[in-house]
């Protein structure tokens, strides 16, 4: 698990690199920042339609050779996108299409990596191994985007994308020696049988809609992630808005929401049991926290007020990917993440934009406050409506038996 850990440092540096690179490239090709925004969709949208198959593959093959080879391909795109910088023959085509590969061997690569992070302990401790997961995405974002800046001011552009390909070569080394503690492939009936819909995609999708608990999960996730979690937009607005401070400030408030973020994913660390209410506790908390710092009349109690927003997001974020790696039988793991890559890439689509019509209409307070608002009280209806129901099944249930003696 160290070593595992390491290389997951090492790739998140060069994730980073290149996506803060990825991001100046289209810039620098187009001049429009509206591209921008289109290539990362464009490396989005594979997610959407073909996570289900990349979750019945991670199904369907050995996870470690899995992994090794999405891998090693993801490198392959690198470094050919680094070629492609070096000698100036990189157009927005080309590099829109790499990316589209790079979203397409990613709905395998994700699950795989995920599943086989968790096969090196004991079940018990997967959500700590979860958390330590977030901390190393949270440190590797933060200094793979600095690195790219001194990549960049001293060995152009192609440099980041160099070090993001010998960073998915790291991973793809170190794979082989790694020592799951449990098989990463099982047979189970569903696997097995005349019936042609066993161990296909749809009896994953079938699995998502017949769990109740994993449904309210998509539905939580689903309304944080439209209405709040955005602070790079909503914070970055309020900031040099309302609040009239200037872009360092917000750089300020950013170094915060990672901290609290840090901060968060240790403390999740010490979950055992996570639970979907848990998630929603958590999500309603973030709400209202969002709620403060929409109405706060100064940049120190904005400071003051993420560090506990990014703190219960973390938590949240946390308890979420346990139960999605836990929840489901073993042979049924990959095609679950499959579906989740599906729906949660839809609303990661369309939030941006339904946020960006809720800030133009509303400004940055307006959009803070209402979202927290909405996130908050949409919780507080389906838990009081859960609770009356299971309350009236209660009193309308049969009587309970005696037990007998064994």
């Amino acid at each position: 698990m160290r070593w595992w850990s390491v290389a997951n440092l090492v790739s998140n540096l060069g994730t980073w690199m290149q996506l803060t690179v990825q991001n100046l490239l289209v810039l620098q090709l187009t001049g429009s920042a509206a591209a921008t925004g289109l290539s990362l969709s464009v490396q989005a949208a594979p997610g959407l339609l073909f996570g289900v198959t990349g979750g019945r593959m991670v199904d369907a093959w050995p996870r470690k050779v899995t992994a090794a080879v999405s891998q090693a391909a993801l490198a392959g795109v690198a470094f050919a996108t680094a070629v492609l910088v070096a000698f100036d023959l990189l157009s927005m085509p080309v590099l829109m299409a790499l990316a589209a590969v790079t979203g397409l061997i990613a709905t395998v690569d994700g699950p795989a990596c995920a599943l086989l992070g968790n096969d090196l302990v004991p079940r018990e401790d997967i959500p700590s191994a979860i958390a330590l997961g977030a901390v190393v995405h949270s440190v590797g974002r933060l200094a793979g985007t600095a690195l790219a800046g001194v990549a960049v001011a001293f060995f152009g552009m192609g440099a980041a994308y160099g070090a993001n390909g010998l960073s998915f070569l790291f991973v793809t080394a170190v794979i082989p020696f790694l020592k799951p503690m449990r098989s990463s492939r099982r047979a189970a009936p569903a696997d097995v049988g005349p019936d042609r819909d066993r161990g296909s995609g749809r009896e994953g999708l079938a699995f998502f809609a017949r769990r109740p608990r994993l449904v309210a999960l998509a539905a939580l996730c689903a309304l944080g992630s439209t209405f709040g979690r955005n602070y790079s937009l909503t914070l970055a607005v309020l900031v040099t808005g309302p609040l009239a401070a200037g872009s360092g400030a917000f750089g300020m408030v950013s170094t915060m929401l990672a901290v609290g973020g840090m901060a968060g994913a240790v403390l999740a660390g010490r979950l055992r049991r996570p639970s979907v209410r848990m998630v929603a506790i958590t999500a309603a908390s973030g709400g209202l926290l969002q709620v403060a710092a929409g109405l706060t009349p100064s940049l120190f109690l904005l400071m003051l007020f993420v560090v506990p927003m990014a703190l219960v997001e973390s938590v949240s974020d946390t308890a979420t990917t346990a139960i999605l790696q836990t929840d489901p039988p073993e042979h049924m793991r990959g095609r679950v993440l499959g579906v989740w890559e599906t729906v949660s890439t839809g609303w990661r689509l369309l939030g941006p934009p339904v946020l960006g019509l809720l800030l133009q209409f509303a400004g940055a307070r307006g959009a803070l406050v209402l979202g927290g608002l909405l996130i908050a009280g949409a919780i507080a209806v389906a838990g009081l409506s859960h609770g009356r129901r299971t309350a009236r099944a209660v009193r309308s249930g049969p009587a309970v038996p005696a037990l007998e003696p064994a």
